[in-house]
């Protein structure tokens, strides 16, 4: 009989997990209640900001089963716990390195110098709203500023409003605001815009939208209520600076992926976004799944990230179910020990 190696030999002492998902909100969240369901046992780490975006969101109005709406923290635990109630088990740490097998097996996690091992993994990191980053901004964040017209558009009937940035994705948030608030103003440092043609004028030849330019955003102010009250316009080209009283304000200059952990292990665009097969959760490596924000650059709603957080469960058990891992016969990374013969 062939002498084990010193690899195999660490290997087999430690426990393999059947799934580790990284990252939690509704996709995290959800592929931990489907996981655990299967009786998977998944170990979710959900990272020192548990609950993702919607963590930072007040009333949410357009999840289905909420008649009257509920807030993103409550929301968020509510599906933390009914994941739990199955069998989920959490860590509220951030996972600062892996190494995915690129033939499958085992796949490591680490968290600082603590290894973990796993057959498949589920990432869930999400994505991050680029922010200006100008005084104010914070602080009023929830409070009239806000990354996403389609979620809160609503809550802005009838009120003066600007969304910030010159692609698509500003010309359709304000299209979309334009139908509830009594005036948009889309805010762009330059008079040439990066959107499509046809999206600039559609925006343009909405009667209650505004083109604001040369302008980028100085500072929020708040109003006597604590809400959102003013914008402060800064002319790029030294003109007349502006001051605009406003109500709500959308941040629309794009979104960064939580993808730093995986980069050169799995594929991504140009944008950091990891790249999964047609119709499926799968990254091309054997075992090992994204799901929620973090691959949706287009949709980005709690909704359509707790389903790809199914897909990506169901992923992850038909693979476990087909393709039985032996712990002591699959090693993680091609500079690890080849399989036993």
């Amino acid at each position: 009989m062939a002498k084990a190696s010193e690899t195999e030999i660490v290997l087999s002492d430690k426990k393999v997990e059947n799934v580790i998902i990284i990252g939690s909100g509704p996709a995290g969240y959800t592929a931990a209640l489907y996981t655990a369901r299967a009786d998977l046992e998944p170990l979710v780490f959900e990272g020192f900001q548990w609950g993702g975006l919607l963590q930072q969101t007040t009333d949410v109005e357009n999840y289905p089963g909420y008649r009257d709406g509920v807030m993103g923290p409550e929301m968020m635990q509510e599906f933390r716990d009914q994941a739990e109630r199955f069998g989920s088990r959490f860590e509220r740490d951030d996972v600062t390195r892996v190494e995915l097998g690129r033939e499958g097996g085992v796949h490591r996690v680490w968290v600082d110098d603590e290894e973990y091992l796993t057959k498949a993994v589920i990432l869930a990191m999400g994505a991050e709203p680029k922010k200006l980053g100008v005084p104010g901004e914070d602080e009023l964040a929830a409070r009239g500023v806000s990354y996403c017209a389609t979620c809160d558009a609503a809550f802005f009937r009838d009120k003066p409003t600007i969304v910030v940035g010159g692609g698509d994705t500003a010309m359709e948030d304000a299209i979309f605001l334009s139908k509830f608030a009594s005036k948009v103003g889309i805010v762009h440092r330059r008079g040439e815009f990066r959107a499509s043609k046809i999206m600039l004028e559609r925006a343009r030849s909405t009667e209650n939208i505004e083109l604001l330019t040369p302008f980028t955003v100085g500072s929020f102010e708040a109003g006597e209520d604590g809400a959102l009250g003013t914008v402060e316009l800064v002319n790029t080209e030294g003109g007349e600076d502006r001051e605009l009283p406003i109500d709500g304000a959308f941040i629309a200059i794009g979104h960064r992926p939580n993808s730093a952990i995986v980069e050169g292990q799995v594929k991504t665009d140009e944008e950091g976004n990891v790249i999964t097969e047609p119709d499926s959760t799968l990254t091309g490596l054997p075992g090992v799944f994204a799901a929620g924000d973090l691959v949706d650059h287009v949709y980005r709603q709690a909704v359509t990230a707790a389903g790809s957080g199914c897909m990506a469960a169901l992923d992850a058990e038909r693979y476990l179910r087909d393709r039985p891992i032996d712990p002591e016969r699959h090693w993680s990374s091609d500079s690890a020990a080849p399989a036993a013969a």
